[in-house]
């Protein structure tokens, strides 16, 4: 692939990397990210995973995840609305996933979390959940 073509590629992935980032809340399928960055959908979901690391379903629910754990530090809001007011649909699915990326449910987190001040890139960079089935490895690597 030539250098012009992998930036243009780039760029299409950016602008549908962006659109999950603006749009979390919304029902996003990877049907319209393709449409967005101009690409079929298999070739949407190789080319992310390669550009980014993870798939756009991954990547989209630990933007959801990111969200939801700002919203519990900082809300007194329930865990079901935050669970709907960050897109997801389903409790169940909700607690399931954040407690993978998390490493403990939502309500355990919510009762020992403390809102930030003033996070400093470092801080949102450290507190930031980045992949799944890291939280049960830190469990496995404590036990």
């Amino acid at each position: 692939m030539t250098r012009s073509a992998s930036e243009d590629q780039n760029r299409r992935m950016l602008r549908a990397r962006d659109a999950m980032d603006r749009d979390y809340a919304s029902p996003l399928d990877v049907a319209a990210l393709a449409r967005i960055a101009y690409v079929s959908e298999a070739h949407f979901i190789r080319t992310f995973r390669d550009t980014f690391g993870e798939t756009p379903h991954r990547y989209l629910q630990r933007r959801r995840i990111e969200r939801a754990m700002r919203l519990m530090r900082e809300t007194e809001r329930p865990v079901t609305q935050i669970c709907l007011d960050v897109g997801f649909t389903s409790l169940g699915t909700f607690s399931r996933t954040f407690t993978a990326v998390v490493g403990e449910s939502p309500t355990a987190y919510r009762r020992r979390a403390r809102p930030y001040v003033a996070p400093s890139c470092f801080t949102r960079s450290w507190t930031r959940p980045s992949s799944f089935g890291e939280a049960r490895s830190a469990r496995a690597g404590l036990a």
